[in-house]
């Protein structure tokens, strides 16, 4: 029983520390949530950016399909023929009936 004495300043003191304590971690948590919460406003913006592009494209496709109907196919044919010629023109001729002496 002599001993209680000495747990009363003890504990008189450990009151206020724990309260401080206590809002630090509270503080904390705030800052940590403010920050959670501005990374993903972030986020939401940048994928509604992307969402917007792929909706430009779309929309790009299908006016492409719908104001030149079914043709695409036969456009995209004729630019491939038009590489091959390009890759089958390109570079020096070699003329194999003259040869070079070595």
């Amino acid at each position: 029983m002599e001993n209680v004495g000495v747990f009363i300043p003890i504990i008189a003191l450990m009151i206020p520390i724990v309260a401080i304590w206590t809002k630090h971690q509270q503080k904390l948590a705030e800052m940590n949530i403010q920050s959670t919460a501005q990374a993903t406003a972030e986020q939401a913006a940048q994928y509604a950016s992307k969402v917007q592009q792929l909706e430009d494209r779309v929309k790009v496709l299908e006016r492409i399909v719908t104001d030149k109907g079914y043709d695409v196919a036969t456009q995209i044919e004729a630019l491939r023929d038009q590489r091959r010629v390009d890759e089958t023109g390109s570079g020096v001729p070699l003329d194999m009936t003259k040869r070079e002496n070595v």
